[in-house]
């Protein structure tokens, strides 16, 4: 509890620049005809309950099947105690992070597809309110509808998540460390 000070403090100064620069992005869904923008919003929305889901289920996952798993060699258990262990910290990075920021993000991005599918529509005075209206109310069922439905997933199926997640970040780390590797130098022959 002690050390929790520190990591707190540095994901409240991390969400500012990163909170940010999403919230710049959404700018540019002014630019992009609506249904398109509406694809935007509708995958910020996915993100969002993916990323609640993996720090849900991070925070109900358990080590032990992860140390049989590890024991036996499955690819991406050891990653997978890390997360577990970590629990805390990859819950507030997910859920708090990473969710709320896709959740506020969601709402600007519905604000301005309401707004371009209401100008596309040459909606006025109150159909125009009504349009705004409904698809942000429309957005914020979505985001809450799929939260939910990700949360209980997690729920019921934690250890799965984890060791998918576990194994993306491994596949990921792999390709990196390989697509940095110096490339051996070959003497040449004449």
């Amino acid at each position: 509890m002690r050390g929790a000070l520190p990591f707190v403090l540095t994901v409240a100064v991390l969400t500012l620049p990163i909170s940010g620069i999403f919230d710049v992005s959404t700018i540019f869904l002014d630019k992009v005809p609506w249904y398109v923008g509406l694809a935007i919003v509708v995958g910020i929305v996915l993100i969002g309950a993916l990323f609640d889901m993996l720090g849900v289920a991070s925070a109900a996952a358990r080590e032990t099947p992860f140390h049989a798993m590890a024991s036996k060699r499955v690819f991406g258990a050891r990653r997978a105690i890390d997360i577990v262990r970590n629990a805390e910290k990859v819950s507030s990075i997910c859920s708090d992070v990473i969710g709320d920021i896709a959740g506020v993000l969601s709402g600007a991005g519905s604000l301005a597809v309401s707004v371009q599918l209401s100008d596309a529509l040459g909606a006025e005075g109150w159909y125009r309110e009504l349009s705004v209206i409904g698809v942000t109310a429309l957005t914020t069922s979505l985001t809450v509808g799929a939260k939910a439905l990700g949360k209980t997933i997690a729920i019921h199926a934690p250890t799965s998540i984890i060791l998918f997640a576990a194994r993306m970040v491994d596949t990921l780390t792999l390709a990196r460390s390989r697509g940095n590797r110096p490339r051996s130098k070959r003497k040449r022959t004449r």
